[in-house]
Parts: structure tokens; C-alpha cells; sequence
């Protein structure tokens, strides 16, 4: 079980104030989020995490880029579930997601990362800037995340470096919903940081953006060149103008393919946000050997293969060779977000638990999530934790988020929840406990 450590504190006395303000959703959906405990990671197991995490960015780079330049739109469709509009632009090719954070499953000697989100990973004020804030008033703890904002610092100077080398060089602006605090807090957390490096960026809501055809993106009649966007990219490519039913979302993917609009994270991002890529990279492992003769050349090295081999787990297309080999296994639907469409099955093949739903009762929603064509992955068992609440102890596992920003390792953001993590489970920052020399 995970070793945690728990503040002399209230909730509502730790969540006041400056903090409040700037972690404004520490509570959700009516409970809280944030809680006033802490993870403990020996220094060792950081360093551990940080050098897989590394490992891993860069085995989902090396399948990024064949997928871009070696792979027909029809798999794209069929296998990444991308629609055709949205293809074009995800195949221009971009240094880095600038953000992503992918989930891990850390129990002892065990490191799993299960899936990765390099399309639109949220928790970064929590991570960036909440977990230092809380350490600070605890003696004897680091933080394993004290990098962050520096990392997204250098990301975003590489990112707007590449767009200016293309001659994107003019107003740099950050979106999202305004009316979504979450989403809100985390780009303009992101929006301020940046503007730290002397880029004069704006945020501008999303249905303030305006879009001209074939010529840019517009806020209030001056052209933006760069787009930092916390909206997905499975959602804009399907956007439609209410009034006229113009296709908004194809329009702008459109300038992103032309060259007239820099998005971050890029529009390459969907790919891997897919979870069918997971079942990509698995495939192309144990096909390795057969790369040359279809390529020219060996995709995987042998460190690469040893990354795969040990931090990822066999996921594939179809559920059969699980069937066939009693091993338990979950279903996980292509665009699901915070545990939807994510169903566990014991070595019966039997369902363990319905989908994940957390705060989302809408029909419509829950047909969206299961609907969705699936992969299959072997089920890997989770660490456990227990953790104090308002509403008494609760007894969960713990998902481990590793942040890799701009191809580096950044950051932690644990999280403990049911079996499936969905969005009702409970945020507590990652520590590093620091012993005494004797």
C-alpha cells in the first residue's frame, strides 16, 4: 500500500485564500478533489518513473512518425479512429506535444504506463504549483515536481521557435471554454508562464475565435498565428457555426494544414491520443522484425524494444487472445476521457464493473463513450491507498501521472479512485520524503 502523509489540517483550512484562488475546483461535482494528504515517492522510485517516462515518450514518438509518413488514411480511420477531415493536419509534423502526461500504474517494483494523454492534459496548476505550495509547510518533504513550470517554459520556446522558423511569428493566443473553470485554470496558468519569457500572449474563449476561410484565425480583426487550445481535437474537427451550420472546426484544421495557423498541442497529437495507437505500437513490436522488409529500415531499437517490453502492456484490436488465454483484460473505447468507456473483465471474460461515469448521467454521453470502437489491454493489477476525507477514510488505488513535457519528464499528479479512475476520484500531491542523515 502507498505510503502517504497527512497535514494537521482541515480541508477548508488548507484550501483558502491565495490558494483557493488559484486551485479554484478544489472541490467538484460537490466533494472534494484536492485533499491536505500526500503520496510519498521514495527518491529512488522519481528517478525510476522519470527515466521510463522518458523511455516511453520516445518509443510513442518513433510510431508517431512512421505512422505519419508510412501509414494510408484508411488506417488512420479505421484503426486510430480519426475522421478523414482531421487526417491532413495530423500529419504535419511538429517537434513536440509541448504537454502531455501519461498514466502509470506503480505498485513495488512494477511500472505499467497504460495509456497517454498528449492531446489535452489538465492538472497542471495542481502540479506546477499547488504540490510546491503545500510542501512548503511540511518539513522533510520534496517535491518530485519542482521543475514544471520551467519545463513548460522551454517547451513552448522551442514550439514558438518552430512556428517562427515557418513565419508564424504573429499573436499568440491561449482558448478554451471560459465558462469551464477547470479547463480555464490550467490555460491560463499555462498563458501566464509563457508570458514570463516576454511572448505577448492573450486568452481569447473559444466562440470569440473567428475564423476566415482559407485566409486565418481572427480575435477581434487581429490575426492569430499560434493557438494553444484546451479543447480536444475529436471534438473541434465535428464544430459546426449554430447559425449558418458552417463547418468551423474543418476550417481551422484546414489553416493548421496549410500552414497558416501553429497549433498547441499540434494537431499530430490526436494520433497518439487515440487509443488505438496503443494497440499500434504493440503490433509494430511484435512485427519488429519485419519492418525492414516493408520500410527499409528497423523501426525499434533494441532499447526501444526493451522500453516496450517492460513498461507497456499488450494491447491489440481484438479481445481474443485474452479469451484464449484466461488472462484478465480491459476494453477501453478509442476517445475515452477520465475512465469513460473503460470496462475491467476478470480471466472469465466476465465484466467486472460497469463504465466509469463519475459525474456524467447523460444518456447521450454514455452512448457517446460506449459506442466508440475499443482496444483491449491485459489488465494489470493497482496499488492500493487509503486516504482521510470529510466523508471518512476511503480506500482506493492510486494512478501515478508523470508529466513529459517537450520530450522531457516534469512532474506527478497522483491520483486515488476506484478501479477505473474517473473523475470523481481524489487529488494528492506527490512527495518525496526526505530523510535525516544521521
Amino acid at each position: 500500500m502507498r505510503k502517504m502523509f497527512h497535514m494537521a489540517l482541515t480541508h477548508d483550512e488548507v484550501f483558502q485564500g491565495t490558494i483557493a484562488e488559484a486551485i479554484p475546483y478544489h472541490r467538484m461535482y460537490g466533494k472534494e478533489y484536492c485533499l491536505p494528504s500526500f503520496l510519498l515517492y521514495a527518491p529512488d522510485e522519481v528517478q525510476r518513473i522519470a527515466i521510463a517516462a522518458e523511455r516511453v515518450n520516445g518509443v510513442y514518438d518513433k510510431a508517431l512518425r512512421f505512422a505519419q509518413r508510412y501509414l494510408p488514411d484508411e488506417f488512420f480511420e479505421r484503426f486510430l479512429g480519426i475522421p478523414p477531415s482531421l487526417i491532413p493536419s495530423s500529419r504535419v509534423e511538429v517537434p513536440y506535444h509541448a504537454v502531455s502526461r501519461q498514466d502509470w500504474i506503480v505498485n513495488g517494483e512494477l511500472m505499467k504506463c497504460i495509456e497517454n494523454n498528449s492531446d489535452t492534459p489538465s492538472g497542471i496548476p495542481e502540479t506546477a504549483w499547488l504540490a510546491e505550495a503545500l510542501i512548503g509547510r511540511c518539513a522533510r518533504l520534496g517535491n518530485p515536481s519542482e521543475g514544471m513550470r520551467a519545463a513548460i517554459q522551454e517547451a513552448f520556446r522551442q514550439l514558438l521557435g518552430h512556428y517562427a522558423d515557418s513565419g508564424l511569428t504573429g499573436t499568440l493566443a491561449f482558448s478554451c471554454y471560459d465558462w469551464h473553470i477547470e479547463d480555464k485554470t490550467n490555460t491560463l496558468y499555462v498563458m501566464e508562464a509563457v508570458r514570463e519569457l516576454g511572448y505577448p500572449a492573450e486568452f481569447v474563449p473559444l466562440d470569440k475565435l473567428e475564423i476566415v476561410p482559407e485566409d486565418g484565425l481572427y480575435s477581434d480583426g487581429r490575426r492569430i498565428d499560434v493557438l494553444y487550445r484546451l479543447y480536444p481535437l475529436e471534438y473541434l474537427v465535428h464544430d459546426r457555426e449554430e447559425a449558418s451550420d458552417f463547418p468551423i472546426g474543418e476550417a481551422l484544421l484546414k489553416l493548421v494544414e496549410d500552414g497558416k495557423l501553429g497549433l498547441i498541442n499540434p494537431a499530430q497529437s490526436i494520433i497518439t491520443q487515440s487509443k488505438g495507437f496503443m494497440a499500434l505500437i504493440w503490433s509494430l513490436y511484435e512485427r519488429n522484425h519485419l519492418t525492414e522488409e516493408a520500410v527499409g529500415f528497423t523501426l525499434f531499437g533494441k532499447e526501444e524494444c526493451e522500453a516496450i517490453e517492460n513498461y507497456l502492456l499488450p494491447t491489440y484490436f481484438e479481445k481474443t487472445v485474452f479469451e484464449a488465454t484466461g488472462a484478465p483484460y480491459v476494453s477501453k473505447g478509442f476517445w475515452g476521457r477520465e475512465g469513460k468507456g473503460v470496462t475491467l473483465f476478470d480471466s472469465k471474460g466476465d465484466a467486472e464493473n460497469p463504465s466509469e461515469w463519475g459525474s456524467d448521467d447523460d444518456t447521450k454521453i454514455r452512448e457517446y463513450y460506449e459506442n466508440q470502437p475499443k482496444v483491449y489491454q491485459l489488465r494489470c493489477e493497482m496499488e492500493a491507498a487509503e486516504v482521510p476525507t470529510e466523508n471518512g477514510k476511503y480506500s482506493g488505488y492510486v494512478l501515478t501521472g508523470a508529466y513529459v513535457i517537450g520530450g522531457r519528464y516534469a512532474g506527478l499528479l497522483p491520483r486515488i479512485g476506484e478501479a477505473v479512475t474517473g473523475d470523481m476520484a481524489y487529488y494528492c500531491p506527490a512527495a518525496v520524503e526526505i530523510r535525516e542523515e544521521s
